[in-house]
């Protein structure tokens, strides 16, 4: 498996090259948080180099990652990418990160590299899975350095 991120994975999941503001964890697959994410992440409108999003690990209350990952079943990875890139086609105008497959100590991860977009703004649905699509702006607020 080769990796498609342009930082080492230990390194961002340690918060050690990428600050907290811009990494977000989800223990499992969840698509309208993780699409109204990838849409402030894509946003940046401080071009911080938006953000990433690690499916798969969880994290406790201080949104710092636990060890060792929650990870996701072999039998799940197929289908949250099909999943995700129907999602993605909700984000307008059109969005897409950039998506490695991770082991982490034996246990199967998504990262999602959302860079900055160059048609900003975008904006998603509310909750994807909705047959009536309200779509917001979603913006993140990073901590000043």
């Amino acid at each position: 498996m080769s990796s498609k991120l342009p930082i080492n994975l230990d390194d961002l999941l340690r918060q050690r090259t990428v600050e907290r503001d811009r990494i977000e964890y989800k223990k499992g697959w969840n698509p309208a948080p993780t699409i109204r994410t990838l849409c402030a992440f894509a946003n940046d409108f401080e071009n911080l180099g938006g953000g990433y999003l690690v499916i798969g690990q969880d994290c406790n209350a201080d949104g710092l990652p636990i060890f060792p990952p929650a990870g996701l079943q072999k039998n799940q990875l197929d289908r949250i990418q099909k999943d995700l890139l129907g999602y993605c086609n909700l984000i307008q105008p059109s969005y897409f990160p950039i998506l490695s497959l991770e082991q982490v100590e034996g246990r199967n991860l998504i990262v999602l590299w959302a860079p900055g977009g160059p048609n900003r703004p975008y904006k998603a649905p509310r909750d994807v899975p909705a047959r009536q699509k309200e779509n917001r702006y979603y913006i993140r607020r990073y901590a000043s350095t």
